[in-house]
């Protein structure tokens, strides 16, 4: 592992790791704490799924950001044991640094059959493996970290989303796109500045959700990409039946928080206009 966490932290300054840095979110949390002494890790730095090396000072983290995660959905079908390696057996590791923990999690924790936006204190009933593992990585995570359930991401960055139907709008006149799964599409900026707030105001550790305000189909997120990144581009909408994907996805996912203090992030659509505007200087 190339960072070394035994030089003196700075006066004032917290030492903050990040798993993950490499990822879409891991970038967010760099730049949003970047006035902290950050140490980014990146997957090259430590693989999650091993304990920390010696490189790794126990005692001297302030705050850990587990943003490292296995984010294939229907790869963890397939392969649901190297899923749980990364999702619950690295944020063992993670917990296991002995530092406030924040780690993330997912509204694919829920089966979707509410129709009305979920709690923190609804019942999760995941019905994929990568839902299975992020649930077992929640417990993992111990009761005195925070645990963030979000929805949806995006950034600038990495695969998502957002990024592939770009692509997809800039060689296509049309896409078919998902119209019967309802979420919140969520901006890694965005989640990365609640997550400091979160962080900072002293609230207290547990379950919350985190997610952008509003709510659409992934059909209505791919038509205002195309809206506001001025491509024309169709879409068509389809089942999720249709599309013939390997795991069950919740067909609503929609999450709201009830817990007094929780971080409120824009709307999804702002969300959407700060990291295209994000992309240009990219």
């Amino acid at each position: 592992m190339e960072h070394e966490l035994t030089h003196p932290v700075r006066a004032g300054r917290r030492r903050v790791l990040i798993t993950g840095a490499g990822g879409q979110l891991g970038r967010a949390l760099c730049e949003a704490f970047g006035a902290e002494d950050v140490v980014p890790l990146t997957h090259a730095d430590w693989d999650v799924t091993q304990p920390p090396g010696d490189a790794v000072s126990r005692g001297m983290l302030d705050l850990v950001l587990h943003a490292a995660a296995w984010t294939d959905v229907d790869g963890a079908e397939a392969d649901p044991q190297g899923a749980a390696a990364v999702n619950v057996g690295g944020t063992a590791h993670a917990a296991a640094l002995g530092a406030p923990l924040v780690t993330y999690s997912t509204d694919y924790v829920f089966d979707g059959r509410k129709r009305e936006p979920y709690v923190e204190s609804d019942g999760p009933n995941p019905l994929s493996a990568y839902g299975r593992t992020k649930l077992h990585g929640e417990a993992a995570a111990g009761p005195d970290a925070w645990i963030l359930r979000t929805s949806w991401l995006f950034g600038a960055t990495g695969h998502n989303f957002l990024r592939t139907m770009l692509r997809l709008g800039a060689e296509r006149d049309e896409v078919a796109v998902v119209g019967d799964q309802r979420g919140c599409p969520t901006y890694v900026g965005h989640l990365a500045s609640a997550t400091r707030e979160l962080a900072d105001g002293g609230l207290p550790r547990g379950v919350w959700h985190v997610a952008a305000s509003g709510d659409c189909t992934w059909a209505d997120f791919a038509e205002a990409i195309f809206a506001e990144a001025g491509l024309d581009c169709r879409v068509r909408r389809i089942s999720t039946e249709e599309l013939g994907r390997p795991a069950p996805r919740p067909a609503y996912a929609v999450l709201r928080s009830e817990r007094s203090g929780a971080p409120v992030l824009p709307h999804w659509r702002d969300g959407l206009r700060d990291c295209l505007a994000a992309l240009v200087t990219t």
